[in-house]
């Protein structure tokens, strides 16, 4: 975590504010799985921004998938936390069919 981090509570979960984005403490202990290192943060900013296929979830957490095409074009899932801004999660998506 950066110096310039700030880290609060959010509906049960810290989030760590950094620069423009924000991210669930479990988000960051997931991206030290080397998996999901290679994950660029201009990407999840992308699929935030731009998503192909938007789903919102029972508990109200929404799923996010674009195309990267840096990354072969694998879709890029990314799971928010209901507020819409809060990265919980983030991974290449297999399975995702467009």
């Amino acid at each position: 975590m950066s110096d310039d981090a700030v880290v609060v509570r959010l509906d049960g979960f810290l989030v760590c504010y950094t620069g423009n984005v924000k991210f669930t403490q479990y988000f960051l202990s997931m991206r030290q799985r080397p998996d999901r290192a290679l994950i660029e943060l201009e990407w999840i900013q992308y699929v935030i921004d731009h998503p192909d296929r938007e789903v919102i979830q029972a508990d109200g957490r929404i799923r996010r998938w674009a195309s990267i095409a840096e990354a072969e074009a694998r879709y890029l899932r990314v799971i928010l936390l209901p507020d819409g801004e809060t990265v919980h999660n983030a991974f290449f998506d297999r399975r995702f069919m467009p």
